[in-house]
């Protein structure tokens, strides 16, 4: 994965190589597939190539549909489905070796002003510098070093903010251009990381334990308010239900003064290998 947020900010800067055409980057790394919020990211970076700098995208649906090779490019066709007075629609198709891997469909819309309510943040809360760093927990999980964790996650900086382990404090890991856009695609990036390990803690298994196949599946994200991406962000998660092998879900994403942000719904792959389900 990046090594820092530096390489993140490059592998969300898509070649363009044609009229609605990218091509996105691999980084080094010593995972088997890509990291499903690369693909988050880079999608959305392409469809927001081609839309007006005005919109601002405030929702996006994908379906993860085979697992990306980290060897090969990935080429990224936005369709411009729609622009209207308001609102503007981009089908993405993410694709590696002529196959499809990854669609995304995302809407963006202009700025205006409208009813207002949210939720209100969850309290009793580890503050974001007194809270243990998430590569410290895994390895004490885990079992793997955390200097592990940590190279793999550098351009993050992800801490544990409550005791049930579904909350956490996260951003990028240093300073980031002011670009809404830029802001957006680092926060797709980040919503991949932790949610599909909350449909594990019911069981007593993080992800990363060899007997259960992880995978994501699909992924919804709706983006609320404005926010930066370089600031803290709290990302309390929850799951509603698994089974059939698949676990589901949930996250909201508060600002470190309460603000609602965005919203993140996922299913994954968490299959069985060798797990005593008795």
């Amino acid at each position: 994965m990046p090594e820092s947020l530096e390489d993140l900010v490059e592998l969300l800067d898509l070649e363009k190589i044609d009229v609605d055409l990218f091509r996105g980057r691999q980084p080094q790394t010593a995972m088997q597939r890509v990291f499903g919020g690369q693909v988050l990211g880079q999608a959305l970076a392409a469809a927001g190539r081609t839309v007006e700098p005005e919109r601002i995208v405030h929702s996006l649906h994908g379906y993860f549909l085979r697992g990306g090779d980290t060897s090969v490019p990935i080429i990224y066709r936005p369709e411009p489905t729609r622009d209207g007075g308001s609102f503007s629609s981009r089908r993405v198709v993410a694709s590696q070796n002529g196959k499809p891997i990854f669609y995304m469909s995302a809407s963006f819309q202009r700025l205006e002003p409208g009813l207002d309510h949210q939720d209100p943040m969850p309290d009793d809360l580890v503050a974001p510098d007194e809270a243990p760093t998430l590569a410290s927990v895994l390895e004490a999980r885990s079992g793997r070093k955390a200097a592990d964790w940590d190279k793999e996650w550098a351009a993050l900086d992800v801490r544990l903010a409550g005791v049930t382990g579904r909350q956490f404090w996260i951003k990028a890991a240093g300073k980031l251009p002011d670009d809404p856009a830029l802001h957006a695609c680092v926060l797709a990036y980040a919503s991949d990381l932790t949610l599909l390990g909350a449909s594990l803690l019911p069981h007593g298994i993080v992800i990363g334990d060899r007997r259960i196949q992880p995978a994501s599946l699909d992924h919804a994200l709706w983006f609320h308010r404005q926010f930066r991406a370089d600031e803290w962000l709290l990302y309390d998660q929850a799951s509603p239900s698994a089974s059939g092998a698949r676990g589901f879900a949930t996250g909201r994403l508060f600002t470190e003064n309460g603000h609602l942000v965005a919203s993140v719904a996922q299913e994954g792959l968490i299959r069985p290998v060798g797990l005593d389900l008795d």
